[in-house]
Protein backbone atom coordinates (compact mmCIF):
# COMPACT_ATOMS: atom_id res chain seq x y z
CA UNK A 1 0.00 0.00 0.00
CA UNK A 2 1.23 3.53 -0.78
CA UNK A 3 0.13 5.89 2.20
CA UNK A 4 1.97 8.75 1.03
CA UNK A 5 0.23 8.68 -2.68
CA UNK A 6 -3.13 7.67 -0.93
CA UNK A 7 -5.14 4.81 0.78
CA UNK A 8 -8.64 4.55 2.15
CA UNK A 9 -9.14 1.83 5.09
CA UNK A 10 -10.86 1.76 8.27
CA UNK A 11 -10.28 0.97 11.52
CA UNK A 12 -12.25 -0.80 14.37
CA UNK A 13 -12.14 2.67 17.07
CA UNK A 14 -12.16 1.48 20.79
CA UNK A 15 -13.76 2.05 23.29
CA UNK A 16 -12.93 5.45 25.41
CA UNK A 17 -10.74 6.97 22.76
CA UNK A 18 -11.82 10.20 20.94
CA UNK A 19 -11.29 9.75 16.76
CA UNK A 20 -8.58 12.07 16.91
CA UNK A 21 -6.54 10.40 19.44
CA UNK A 22 -7.33 7.26 17.13
CA UNK A 23 -6.16 8.85 14.30
CA UNK A 24 -3.02 10.44 15.53
CA UNK A 25 -1.70 6.92 16.79
CA UNK A 26 -2.51 5.37 13.39
CA UNK A 27 -0.30 8.71 11.53
CA UNK A 28 2.44 8.44 13.72
CA UNK A 29 2.91 4.48 13.17
CA UNK A 30 2.11 4.86 9.34
CA UNK A 31 4.52 8.01 9.15
CA UNK A 32 7.40 5.74 11.08
CA UNK A 33 6.86 2.83 8.95
CA UNK A 34 6.94 5.04 5.48
CA UNK A 35 9.71 6.76 7.65
CA UNK A 36 8.48 10.57 7.07
CA UNK A 37 8.18 12.94 9.52
CA UNK A 38 3.99 12.48 9.05
CA UNK A 39 2.04 11.59 6.85
CA UNK A 40 -1.15 13.57 5.45
CA UNK A 41 -3.86 11.62 7.13
CA UNK A 42 -7.99 12.34 8.02
CA UNK A 43 -10.60 10.21 8.98
CA UNK A 44 -14.56 10.66 7.85
CA UNK A 45 -16.89 10.75 10.81
CA UNK A 46 -16.07 10.83 13.81
CA UNK A 47 -16.72 8.70 16.82
CA UNK A 48 -17.44 9.50 20.44
CA UNK A 49 -14.84 8.48 22.95
CA UNK A 50 -17.67 6.12 24.81
CA UNK A 51 -18.68 4.53 20.71
CA UNK A 52 -16.93 1.96 19.24
CA UNK A 53 -16.62 0.54 15.79
CA UNK A 54 -15.92 1.79 12.30
CA UNK A 55 -13.58 4.55 11.73
CA UNK A 56 -12.84 5.12 7.95
CA UNK A 57 -8.82 6.43 7.73
CA UNK A 58 -7.94 8.18 4.31
CA UNK A 59 -4.14 8.93 3.64
CA UNK A 60 -2.60 11.40 1.07
CA UNK A 61 -4.34 12.24 -2.14
CA UNK A 62 -7.00 10.50 -0.78
CA UNK A 63 -7.97 12.68 2.26
CA UNK A 64 -9.93 14.88 -0.47
CA UNK A 65 -12.73 11.88 -0.56
CA UNK A 66 -13.24 12.82 3.42
CA UNK A 67 -16.22 14.72 2.47
CA UNK A 68 -17.75 12.31 0.54
CA UNK A 69 -17.35 9.70 2.81
CA UNK A 70 -18.87 11.19 5.61
CA UNK A 71 -22.26 11.24 3.06
CA UNK A 72 -22.64 7.61 2.97
CA UNK A 73 -24.97 5.76 5.21
CA UNK A 74 -24.05 4.32 8.26
CA UNK A 75 -25.18 1.76 10.66
CA UNK A 76 -25.20 1.64 14.45
CA UNK A 77 -26.12 -0.88 17.49
CA UNK A 78 -26.90 1.46 20.07
CA UNK A 79 -28.16 0.52 23.75
CA UNK A 80 -30.26 2.70 25.19
CA UNK A 81 -31.29 2.52 29.48
CA UNK A 82 -35.12 3.99 29.77
CA UNK A 83 -36.31 6.18 33.17
CA UNK A 84 -33.36 8.14 33.13
CA UNK A 85 -31.25 11.32 31.05
CA UNK A 86 -27.80 12.68 31.62
CA UNK A 87 -26.92 15.72 30.54
CA UNK A 88 -24.56 14.19 27.80
CA UNK A 89 -27.35 11.73 26.35
CA UNK A 90 -24.85 8.87 27.04
CA UNK A 91 -22.20 7.98 30.20
CA UNK A 92 -19.73 10.58 30.05
CA UNK A 93 -22.74 12.40 32.49
CA UNK A 94 -24.46 11.14 35.73
CA UNK A 95 -28.06 10.41 35.66
CA UNK A 96 -29.88 14.15 36.27
CA UNK A 97 -33.24 13.43 35.88
CA UNK A 98 -35.13 9.91 36.89
CA UNK A 99 -38.73 9.23 35.17
CA UNK A 100 -40.94 6.67 35.43
CA UNK A 101 -40.81 3.63 33.63
CA UNK A 102 -43.83 0.80 34.59
CA UNK A 103 -45.88 2.10 31.71
CA UNK A 104 -43.57 1.15 28.69
CA UNK A 105 -43.68 -2.34 27.05
CA UNK A 106 -42.25 -3.84 23.72
CA UNK A 107 -45.33 -2.78 21.85
CA UNK A 108 -45.32 0.79 22.60
CA UNK A 109 -41.35 0.75 22.12
CA UNK A 110 -42.00 -0.21 18.43
CA UNK A 111 -44.58 1.86 17.73
CA UNK A 112 -43.07 4.34 19.11
CA UNK A 113 -39.66 3.72 17.09
CA UNK A 114 -42.03 3.69 14.11
CA UNK A 115 -42.27 7.64 14.19
CA UNK A 116 -38.44 8.08 14.24
CA UNK A 117 -38.10 6.50 10.49
CA UNK A 118 -37.67 8.84 7.43
CA UNK A 119 -36.98 12.83 7.66
CA UNK A 120 -36.56 14.13 10.99
CA UNK A 121 -35.43 17.58 12.54
CA UNK A 122 -33.21 16.74 15.52
CA UNK A 123 -31.14 18.79 17.58
CA UNK A 124 -27.47 18.14 18.60
CA UNK A 125 -26.44 17.53 21.98
CA UNK A 126 -25.03 20.22 23.86
CA UNK A 127 -22.02 18.49 24.70
CA UNK A 128 -20.84 17.73 20.80
CA UNK A 129 -19.10 19.13 18.32
CA UNK A 130 -21.13 21.67 16.89
CA UNK A 131 -20.02 25.38 16.10
CA UNK A 132 -21.45 28.07 17.95
CA UNK A 133 -20.73 31.41 17.54
CA UNK A 134 -17.41 30.28 16.73
CA UNK A 135 -17.04 28.18 19.55
CA UNK A 136 -17.34 24.37 19.93
CA UNK A 137 -20.80 23.74 21.74
CA UNK A 138 -19.12 20.90 24.30
CA UNK A 139 -16.78 23.63 25.57
CA UNK A 140 -19.16 26.10 26.11
CA UNK A 141 -21.30 23.10 28.00
CA UNK A 142 -17.99 22.46 30.23
CA UNK A 143 -17.81 25.94 30.63
CA UNK A 144 -20.99 26.52 32.50
CA UNK A 145 -22.31 28.55 29.23
CA UNK A 146 -25.27 28.40 27.71
CA UNK A 147 -26.16 26.69 24.61
CA UNK A 148 -28.68 26.72 22.40
CA UNK A 149 -28.91 24.55 19.41
CA UNK A 150 -31.12 24.65 16.65
CA UNK A 151 -32.84 21.45 15.23
CA UNK A 152 -31.42 19.94 11.79
CA UNK A 153 -32.83 17.90 9.16
CA UNK A 154 -31.56 14.27 9.10
CA UNK A 155 -32.50 11.20 7.77
CA UNK A 156 -33.60 7.64 9.37
CA UNK A 157 -33.97 4.81 7.01
CA UNK A 158 -34.17 1.88 9.52
CA UNK A 159 -34.79 0.98 13.30
CA UNK A 160 -34.95 -1.63 14.32
CA UNK A 161 -35.86 -3.12 18.26
CA UNK A 162 -32.92 -6.30 18.58
CA UNK A 163 -33.82 -6.44 22.45
CA UNK A 164 -36.07 -5.31 25.29
CA UNK A 165 -35.46 -6.42 29.15
CA UNK A 166 -38.67 -5.35 31.39
CA UNK A 167 -36.67 -5.70 34.81
CA UNK A 168 -33.63 -3.44 33.67
CA UNK A 169 -35.35 -1.36 31.12
CA UNK A 170 -32.59 -1.47 28.87
CA UNK A 171 -33.26 -1.74 25.24
CA UNK A 172 -30.73 -2.37 22.04
CA UNK A 173 -31.70 -1.17 18.81
CA UNK A 174 -30.19 -1.21 15.12
CA UNK A 175 -29.92 1.90 13.07
CA UNK A 176 -29.59 2.61 10.01
CA UNK A 177 -29.27 6.55 9.06
CA UNK A 178 -27.77 9.64 6.85
CA UNK A 179 -24.96 12.26 7.50
CA UNK A 180 -25.46 14.43 10.52
CA UNK A 181 -27.66 12.02 12.98
CA UNK A 182 -26.82 11.87 16.12
CA UNK A 183 -27.68 8.45 18.25
CA UNK A 184 -27.35 9.87 21.57
CA UNK A 185 -30.00 12.64 20.34
CA UNK A 186 -31.83 9.80 18.93
CA UNK A 187 -31.93 8.36 22.62
CA UNK A 188 -32.70 11.57 24.03
CA UNK A 189 -36.09 11.74 21.61
CA UNK A 190 -37.48 8.16 22.50
CA UNK A 191 -37.15 8.26 25.90
CA UNK A 192 -39.28 11.56 25.44
CA UNK A 193 -41.73 9.64 23.05
CA UNK A 194 -41.97 7.10 25.84
CA UNK A 195 -42.98 9.54 28.06
CA UNK A 196 -40.44 9.35 29.86
CA UNK A 197 -36.36 9.46 29.78
CA UNK A 198 -33.39 8.03 28.00
CA UNK A 199 -29.94 7.59 27.71
CA UNK A 200 -27.08 5.66 25.60
CA UNK A 201 -24.71 2.99 27.94
CA UNK A 202 -23.41 1.75 24.75
CA UNK A 203 -22.84 2.52 20.81
CA UNK A 204 -20.98 0.36 17.91
CA UNK A 205 -20.93 2.02 14.24
CA UNK A 206 -20.96 -1.18 12.55
CA UNK A 207 -20.85 0.11 8.59
CA UNK A 208 -20.02 3.25 7.01
CA UNK A 209 -21.23 2.76 3.31
CA UNK A 210 -19.59 -0.50 2.49
CA UNK A 211 -17.18 -0.32 5.34
CA UNK A 212 -18.55 -3.19 7.96
CA UNK A 213 -16.75 -3.54 11.06
CA UNK A 214 -16.14 -7.21 10.55
CA UNK A 215 -13.75 -5.98 7.85
CA UNK A 216 -11.82 -3.15 9.86
CA UNK A 217 -7.94 -3.40 11.14
CA UNK A 218 -7.94 -3.94 15.36
CA UNK A 219 -6.91 -0.89 16.31
CA UNK A 220 -4.78 -2.84 19.12
CA UNK A 221 -3.45 -5.10 16.32
CA UNK A 222 -2.61 -1.88 13.50
CA UNK A 223 1.06 -2.26 14.26
CA UNK A 224 0.69 -5.72 12.91
CA UNK A 225 -1.50 -5.41 10.33
CA UNK A 226 0.60 -2.49 8.75
CA UNK A 227 3.83 -4.87 8.84
CA UNK A 228 2.16 -7.08 6.63
CA UNK A 229 0.95 -4.76 4.11
CA UNK A 230 4.79 -3.79 3.39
Amino acid sequence: MNFQEGEIFAIDKPYRMSSFGALAHVRYLISKKVGVKRVKTGHAGTLDPLATGVLIICTGRCTKQIEQLQSHTKEYTATLQLGATTASFDREHTVDMTYPTRHITRELIEEKLLGFVGDQMQVPPIYSACMVSGDRAYMMARRGDEVQLAAKPVRIDEIELVSFDAQTMQLTIRVVCGKGTYIRSLARDIGQALGSGAFLTALRRTRVGNFRVEDCVSFDHFREWLNQTA
